[in-house]
């Protein structure tokens, strides 16, 4: 069964996207205007700012026609056409966002990323941006059969499990693992200390525990590592340094890279199997992959943000 988005069908959602070439390998809408979150700040998801990311395979052509459709959604950059256009987007996270667009008596923000960018951060986290959002709940309204992005979408999921148990002690609840990677693309995230609601992550989890479980069950129920104990919504993860070491060689390779810089002195260059085994042994193994998502987030949250001053209309 669909679980509800608010109180609204996909057709608005799709209603959208009729603006917009169709030329998509992906599109998905996100954040508070299409599931609720809690607290004050997250407001009448009614109201609410609507959040999309196109994944297309061919950006220079998409904004060309986007720029004949819809030429009034971009900033100054227009006027440089679609190739400069493309080539800003490929800085920070590889997105280029047209914000405060008026669509159908709504304010919508959307992005624009090469499906071969959203691949490669799904696989290997290279910015957490995109990948980060896919890690929550978020609406698909179109998707083609592009078998490698499948594949990146589920392998995104698998690792955002893995980097939460290693943060994780030996028994904890649902919630507390869907806190933790709701959590894990804020992390280093400047905007969390200037700016955005530090509850946030909480906001944003605790309404949509049912939209977390849809996504992630079938990997807890298919992870050999944990006992889920889904009756009572409470999970037991093995701690030792052999499981540990087999959870930090599952990791996505840039994170397996900032770790490895986190924890190997300069110079001495051993190899990563022999640096995360070292990790695994170490008591404050969850902190050190912390610190490892933050430096992902941090460098691409900052440039993604100086981008805005271009790309704002």
């Amino acid at each position: 069964m669909a679980l509800p988005a608010l109180s609204s069908s996909g057709v608005k959602f799709r209603r959208v996207l009729a603006h917009f070439p169709q030329e998509l390998s992906l599109a998905f809408a996100y954040g508070s205007g299409v599931f609720r979150q809690a607290g004050a700040s997250a407001g009448p998801g009614e109201n609410n700012m609507l959040d999309f990311v196109f994944a297309v395979d061919d950006s220079v052509t998409w904004h060309m026609m986007n720029l004949l459709k819809n030429r009034s959604h971009y900033s100054f950059l227009k006027v440089f056409g679609p190739k400069q256009i493309t080539s800003v987007q490929s800085y920070g996270a590889g997105i280029y966002y047209n914000t405060l667009v008026p669509c159908n008596g709504r304010m919508i923000k959307y992005g624009v990323i090469s499906t071969d960018t959203l691949i490669d951060d799904l696989l290997h986290w290279k910015t957490l941006y995109v990948a980060g959002r896919l890690q929550k709940p978020v609406k698909i309204l179109t998707q083609n059969e592009n078998s490698k992005l499948q594949a990146a979408l589920v392998s995104n999921l698998k690792s955002a499990v893995t980097a939460a148990f290693l943060m994780l002690p030996e028994s904890f609840s649902e919630e507390d693992l869907y806190m933790q990677i709701a959590g894990l693309s804020y992390s280093g995230d400047f905007r969390m200390v200037i700016g955005e609601d530090r509850s946030k992550v909480q906001n944003i989890v605790k309404p949509n525990v049912p939209h977390f479980q849809k996504l992630y069950s079938n990997i807890l129920q298919d992870c050999p590592q944990v006992v889920y104990k889904h009756h009572l919504g409470r999970l037991e993860i093995d701690k030792s340094p052999e499981g540990q070491f087999t959870q930090l060689m599952a990791l996505p390779r840039t994170l397996q890279q900032k770790i490895t810089s986190l924890v190997d002195p300069p110079g001495k260059n051993r190899d990563v199997e022999e640096i995360l085994l070292q990790v695994a042994y170490d008591p404050d193994c969850g902190f050190v992959v912390h610190q490892g998502i933050s430096g992902i987030v941090r460098s691409s949250s900052i440039v993604q943000s100086a981008k805005t001053i271009l790309t704002a209309a």
